[in-house]
């Protein structure tokens, strides 16, 4: 009753001690690893925040190289805007970041994430799965690249052999060609959303796992060594009661030869 405990040490029973205490490790270890997932979660989310805010901007940005394909319109004007967007997407990109841990800014890198421990054919290993962080910097240097107020030019050198006269039209950047790349930057960055997304899904399902695997690890443990409370509270109160019917009989026993010794007085 005093620890709650029918196998308090490997003298109770043995085999239920064992299996108990390893139980009681692996159980540790799952809320150890769920703690650290949690700061992994937080970096991820804030990273999916940082590339969904980018590709907002990025369908802005599109937007704007799209209008600029009308003729008559101020395209000077129009890349001002662009300029502005942009400034926008650089500032999302430096505070996605979450206690330091940026995944967003940089060259796209695969992180390794623990998410258990396994005992299967009677060997101890670690569980892990891995995702890929993205690069939001290059999307935004390529919509840097986009300028609407230069005017259709050739890359190439004009011909004027017998053979060809004009130019490599596959060579020509113009303002199809810019709104085309706009829209493959675009597609990046949805991309890099969507897979931050997906990552971010994983973290959480993963962390719900782990808190019902430790959750039934725990009432395990619980149902080979804890002791039944109500049982024991009942029989130590039988105990008592049985003490103090013996105390009382002892009383009645003592009070005999009390009451023929006052006979004598």
């Amino acid at each position: 009753v005093s620890t709650g405990l029918k196998v308090a040490s490997g003298k109770d029973n043995a085999a239920y001690f064992a299996v108990s205490e390893t139980m009681k490790g692996d159980s540790g270890m799952f809320k150890a690893i769920n703690e650290g997932m949690t700061a992994t979660k937080n970096s991820v989310a804030t990273a999916r925040l940082g590339a969904e805010t980018v590709a907002d901007i990025a369908q802005q940005i599109v937007e704007r190289v799209a209008f600029a394909q009308t003729e008559g319109v101020d395209r000077a004007d129009v890349q001002l805007e662009i300029d502005a967007l942009i400034e926008n997407m650089t500032s999302a990109i430096g505070q996605a970041t979450f206690n330091g841990d940026d995944l967003v800014g940089g060259a796209a890198t695969t992180v390794t994430v623990t998410n258990g421990v396994s005992r299967a054919t009677g060997t101890f290993a670690t569980t892990t799965f891995e995702f890929d962080t993205v690069n939001l910097t290059a999307i935004k240097d390529a919509f840097a690249l986009i300028d609407v107020s230069d005017q259709d030019y050739a890359l190439n050198e004009r011909t004027d052999d017998a053979a060809t006269v004009g130019y490599d039209e596959s060579a020509v950047e113009n303002m199809q060609t810019r709104l085309a790349f706009a829209e493959k930057q675009l597609a990046a960055s949805i991309t890099a959303a969507t897979s931050l997304g997906i990552t971010e899904n994983t973290l959480d399902s993963q962390m719900q796992f782990l808190d019902s695997l430790t959750d039934t690890l725990d009432s395990g443990v619980s149902s080979m060594v804890d002791a039944d409370m109500e049982e024991e509270a009942a029989r130590l109160q039988a105990y008592q009661v049985q003490q103090q019917l013996a105390t009382q009989s002892l009383s009645i026993a003592n009070q005999a030869p009390q009451n023929i010794l006052s006979l004598f007085r």
